[in-house]
């Protein structure tokens, strides 16, 4: 029997594996990034009443009208936009709008350029699309992007430049000077952006999130993505957003209608209800998460170690070098997780470079109790390892 090698010599995504060994041993699961225990009932109300009250049979392709209109008015509103329900195509969540994205812009050969840390979805997206992976890594601890490093990657071969901002795992809010460096490589060299956003709420400290798309220039050359699971902590939900226009948002539609056609509508006519809510209910939510996340950045410190800054998403990383442990980060997790209960994913799973190597990400989306627990948890297996 012969198999496509590209993904009979993939491994299972990382995401899949700690959960998995979460569930074996019993762990605490910080690792995979859902919230727990926050789900707004009101969204949860209105998905309920669609799917008992409206149809359940395929709804459009590009989504129900009211979700696209709703999304339009959404980025308009944050992003300073001027979009239609036309610019907007809804998707089985974000990866598949990546997907999409990606098919519809990528030809056999063509050079991509993606920045790590990156969502490992990226590589074999791309890769199955025919093109060629070219990285940025950024470094610890301040994970920042230049546009000489950009540059650097840029070949004449390039077509498609991938940025995820604020970017998982990092845990980075991109500012005002690295979204201009993506946008100026960009336009210079006539690159497509798909511009992953899905984290644009969940930033923290009073910073603002700068969608690329808003970038003088770059609207016409951008797919924006973006994720209600994100939005509102539903992240079975799997319904995402494609914003753009012209043949680029054209092309990626296309691609959408054989990859899912189309998404579950009930949960379409709950998210619409969700996007209209106000400025200060999203602030709120952001404010709860930052408050989740200072309470386990002192709880882990408490226990010596050292944190990194956190900017936006549901992740903190540690940086075990620094704690005063010696191994690489995926042996710690591996032995974390096996004998203290505790599942983390190691920065180097998101890397082909070694930059990550000591870096461990954790999810804060959780109650206090549970960080407290894992925090003590995370402390034993330091100091059994520091000992020896």
């Amino acid at each position: 029997m012969r198999l496509n090698p590209l993904f009979d010599n993939l491994p299972t995504t990382v995401f899949e594996r700690t959960s998995g060994l979460a569930r074996q041993h019993d762990a605490i699961n910080l690792g995979q990034g859902f919230p727990d225990g926050t789900e707004p009932a009101e969204l949860l109300d209105a998905a309920a009443r669609a799917l008992r009250e409206r149809g359940n049979q395929y709804p459009p392709s590009r989504g129900l009208p009211e979700l696209r209109a709703a999304a339009a008015a959404f980025y308009n509103r944050f992003d300073g936009l001027a979009l239609t329900a036309d610019n907007v195509v809804v998707t089985s969540g974000a990866t598949e709008a990546i997907a999409a994205a990606l098919m519809a812009t990528i030809t056999p050969g063509d050079e991509v350029v993606i920045i790590e840390p990156a969502y490992d979805a990226y590589r074999p997206l791309i890769e199955r699309a025919g093109g060629v992976v070219r990285a940025v890594s950024l470094a610890p601890p301040e994970w920042r992007l230049t546009a000489e490093a950009l540059e650097a990657a840029v070949t004449p071969r390039t077509r498609v430049l991938v940025v995820n901002n604020p970017l998982n795992p990092a845990g980075r809010a991109f500012d005002r000077e690295e979204v201009e460096a993506v946008a100026s490589v960009c336009r210079r060299h006539d690159l497509i952006a798909v511009s992953d956003e899905v984290w644009e709420r969940l930033v923290y400290d009073d910073r603002r999130h700068i969608s690329l798309s808003s970038v003088p220039g770059m609207f016409e050359r951008t797919l924006k993505i973006g994720s209600a699971g994100k939005l509102f902590g539903l992240t079975g939900w799997k319904v995402g957003f494609i914003t753009g226009g012209g043949a680029l948002l054209e092309a990626a539609a296309k691609a959408h209608q054989y990859i899912a056609f189309s998404t579950a509508p009930h949960l379409q006519a709950a998210v619409a209800e969700g996007l209209a809510w106000s400025s200060a209910r999203f602030a709120e939510q952001a404010a709860a998460l930052a408050r989740s996340r200072d309470h386990l950045a002192k709880a882990l410190k408490s226990e010596g170690f050292a944190v990194l800054p956190s900017e936006a998403t549901y992740f903190l990383c540690l940086d075990l070098k620094a704690s005063g442990i010696s191994t690489g980060a995926a042996a710690y997790a591996d032995r974390a997780v096996a004998e203290y209960g505790v599942a983390g994913i190691p920065v180097s799973a998101f890397m082909s470079g070694d930059a990550g190597d000591s870096v461990l990400r954790l999810c804060f989306a959780k109650p206090d109790a549970v960080l407290d627990e894992a925090a003590r948890r995370l402390g034993r297996a330091r100091r059994a390892w520091i000992e020896g």
